[in-house]
């Protein structure tokens, strides 16, 4: 498909639709309607911003994402009423702490030494692991271990260092910087580069395949299918496409926007959160509300991408900063502009918690506190 008909292609492949006009032309009114699962979601910008904390979980105290002011107003609101406590920043240590574990376990050093260390170089490189995370809280959520989906979590790493690796490429996004680090075909030249993103994600199916332990093979076919698909030619790589061939366009709306970023960021996120679920033993309902949740937050986290690359440094954010202004590329900021997508991302933040009302609040817990990670992450 030749990138002149993209924008007849996206119209006819996005679920977007604008809204009738509100009554004040001040607060227009958008409605986005996922492309990967028609999910709805309304959004007319905030005149203030509010706290995007779920109503259906104000009793679960998130100690590393609150702030001060906010956690001393829930106290006095529910003095009386106990509950449970959530230490976020230990949370994130010691799942991050596994993760990396896990990782350097399965890709380690040994020949071609060559290949092994360019894998190793970025997938070790640091990061946060949000979407190993999100596999794990997903799977605890519905009665799983992290054990049962580690080799999910670290597949899904895999998978998206590979996209990190291949998108720092000089043929696609030309970065230098990755995680405060020199991108990989910096260290190892650009054939390597290609090739160690090839290799890993090639080891992320056999991964998953091979380590998961204690989990029907039905339910681990099934998790390989989910991941496949979110990363192919209808997941990260459509996204991917349609971004490349949006570069310099003109009359790119937020409905071509809306489907790069569901594809190119918001699918990969889905998959690890699927997966945990499947992992997990979850039931239909539960998998599929989990991969409701998972698209806002997926969403949520390109908004707040697009936001940080105008408003951090390069030093701040460990990457090139104002690389999207730079490509002349669009994003939120451009399209809606800095406070709207403030707002934007807030009204995702809200929508993706309310997703996850009926499960237990203190297994939910994690999930929420990542949501809010992610909505108020500084880099």
């Amino acid at each position: 498909m030749s990138c002149g008909n993209l924008s007849t292609w996206v119209q006819t492949c996005s679920m977007f639709n604008q809204a009738g006009r509100s009554r004040s032309m001040s607060t227009p009114s958008f409605q986005i309607l996922h492309p990967l699962k028609s999910l709805p979601i309304s959004f007319i910008p905030p005149k203030r911003r509010r706290r995007p904390i779920s109503s259906s979980f104000s009793s679960v105290s998130v100690s590393a994402v609150l702030t001060k002011e906010d956690t001393l107003r829930e106290e006095e609101e529910s003095e009386s009423e106990p509950r449970p406590t959530f230490n976020f920043k230990t949370y994130m240590l010691q799942k991050a702490n596994s993760v990396n574990q896990a990782l350097d376990a399965a890709v380690s050093l040994k020949d071609p030494r060559k290949i092994h260390e360019a894998m190793r170089y970025s997938l070790l490189a640091g990061g946060k692991r949000v979407r190993p995370m999100l596999c794990i809280a997903a799977c605890e959520l519905v009665g799983g271990t992290e054990s049962i989906a580690m080799p999910a979590a670290c597949s899904v790493e895999m998978i998206h260092t590979m996209s990190l690796i291949h998108d720092d490429l000089p043929c696609m996004d030309n970065d230098d910087l990755r995680r405060g680090k020199p991108t990989n075909h910096k260290i190892f030249g650009e054939d390597v580069a290609v090739l160690a993103g090839d290799a890993l994600l090639a080891f992320a199916f056999e991964h998953i395949a091979v380590s998961t332990e204690g989990v029907p093979p039905a339910r681990i076919l099934r998790a390989i299918g989910e991941l496949a698909r979110s990363i192919g030619a209808e997941g990260l790589v459509a996204g991917q496409v349609v971004d490349i061939c949006s570069e310099g366009l003109s009359d790119v709306g937020l409905e071509h926007l809306e489907f790069i970023h569901l594809h190119k960021t918001a699918a990969l996120l889905e998959g690890a959160v699927v997966l945990g679920a499947i992992m997990g033993g979850g039931s239909n309902e539960e998998v599929e509300k989990l991969r409701n949740f998972a698209r806002y937050i997926g969403l949520l986290f390109q908004v707040v991408d697009d936001i940080l690359d105008v408003t951090k440094s390069s030093e701040e954010l460990g990457k090139t900063a104002g690389k999207d202004l730079v490509a002349d590329k669009v994003t939120y900021p451009k399209l809606m502009g800095i406070e709207k997508s403030r707002g934007f991302a807030e009204k995702l933040n809200k929508d993706a918690q309310d997703q996850l009302s009926g499960f237990d609040a203190k297994k939910a817990a994690p999930l929420i506190a990542l949501a809010n990670y992610i909505a108020h992450r500084q880099n």
